[in-house]
């Protein structure tokens, strides 16, 4: 669909955030949910205060030129139409500091996804690519015949085409691969040992007890007045 799941939006942007690229593409562009997020965490959070002069490169690809809109026109600098196992290693202009797969892989054959991620690599100096963890029996959807879930991917699968490390999600594989810096800078945000993981999770647990304790102190200081 021109769409995707909303559980992992928070982490790739967080991602994406944290990497602080100046250009970006987005490959499958659907409906230009990433390419906007991108635009505005990446602009009107630098400092700049400037809400119409942008500083990055953000460019997509998009099989379905019927899912374009007005929206696209503002956000992208570009959308090549097209194919993206085509679009990627032929008609690109320029290598970019991150490109986005995001639930796209899924419509492709597994050895056209795995072709396109190496094109991807070859392009980009990091790539975020998420996946659904079940891709379902989906077919045409939207009169879009590229719609169809077709391959399954697994993180080790993901993983075992370049140096990165898997994000923790309830309903997508998420996986960042990039240079050795970025995933050095990264991965201990992203994707922390497993102490780190315990640890985390107790915190989080403990959160709601802690207002809850503090909810029923201001009801008994409040009692006592």
């Amino acid at each position: 669909m021109p769409t995707s799941q909303h559980h992992q939006l928070t982490k790739i942007i967080d991602i994406v955030v944290q990497l602080n690229p100046m250009s970006v593409l987005d490959i499958g562009v659907g409906f230009g949910k990433y390419g906007l997020l991108c635009r505005e965490y990446l602009e009107l959070w630098d400092g700049r205060e400037d809400y119409r002069s942008f500083t990055r490169r953000i460019d997509g690809v998009e099989v379905f030129p019927e899912y374009l809109t007005p929206v696209h026109k503002y956000v992208y600098d570009e959308v090549y139409i097209g194919n993206a196992l085509d679009v990627v290693p032929n008609k690109l202009e320029r290598t970019y500091d991150l490109a986005l797969l995001i639930d796209v892989l899924e419509h492709f054959e597994k050895k056209d996804g795995e072709a396109l991620l190496r094109a991807l690599l070859a392009r980009a100096k990091n790539v975020v690519v998420s996946v659904p963890k079940d891709i379902g029996h989906q077919g045409t959807t939207f009169e879009n015949e590229h719609e169809a879930h077709i391959g399954e991917w697994t993180p080790d699968e993901l993983l075992a085409l370049g140096s990165g490390f898997s994000v923790a999600d309830r309903a997508s594989h998420i996986v960042f691969l990039g240079t050795p810096d970025a995933v050095r800078r990264l991965r201990p945000i992203f994707s922390p040992s497993p102490v780190r993981r315990a640890k985390r999770a107790l915190f989080e647990a403990a959160e709601p007890a802690k207002d809850l304790v503090s909810s029923v102190m201001r009801r008994v200081t409040g009692h006592s007045h």
